[in-house]
């Protein structure tokens, strides 16, 4: 199967499986990763930073990125569209039926069932990427050193952008994207 075929089907199941919206579809990608070769995880926290700081959905704009990195504009057309696919499809599936199960109690209990699945994803997924910035768990692993645990720069940049934003809530979120965008090419991030 060519990689551009399974790049399609990749993100179908993301689409299909990643139920909470774009930071679910973390999980998938880092998969992607490991499993496929097609990034980094360096690469994806990148990406994450990229999506998060450009309009639209997290997930489509993850998966515009990957798709345009691996197959250029074909590729990124691709790769969002098998993401919206599965939400597309559902979406007209469930409008078709939704009268017939509106009050059911099954479905209800289905939903309710999902929302503590669904934060345990976006914890894992927040988890990951604080794990992949802030710490350098490879060179601990190696040296043994508890210092060397530490990505030092990007520890102090969280904490100052932190502070900053705790003490000055009134601040728009753009504003604390642009300083860290800034801080990131001045410190070489």
């Amino acid at each position: 199967m060519s990689d551009f075929i399974r790049l399609c089907i990749e993100f179908f199941k993301t689409g299909l499986f990643a139920v909470g919206g774009g930071l679910a579809s973390i999980p998938f990608l880092k998969e992607m990763a490991v499993k496929y070769g097609w990034f980094t995880i360096e690469d994806l926290t990148t990406m994450i930073a990229v999506s998060e700081s450009t309009p639209g959905p997290i997930g489509v704009n993850m998966a515009t990125y990957v798709g345009f990195h691996m197959y250029g504009l074909a590729g990124g057309i691709a790769a969002t569209l098998s993401l919206v696919a599965p939400s597309i499809i559902v979406i007209c599936i469930v409008a078709k039926i939704l009268e017939k199960f509106r009050s059911s109690p099954i479905v209800n209990g289905v939903f309710e069932g999902l929302r503590p699945a669904v934060c345990g994803l976006i914890i894992a997924a927040v988890m990951s990427i604080y794990i992949s910035s802030l710490l350098n768990v490879s060179l601990w692993q190696s040296t043994g050193n508890m210092l060397s645990l530490f990505n030092w720069k990007a520890c102090g940049l969280f904490a100052v952008l932190l502070a900053f934003y705790l003490y000055k809530p009134k601040i728009h979120p753009i504003v604390i994207i642009c300083a860290a965008a800034a801080a990131g090419i001045v410190f070489g991030f």
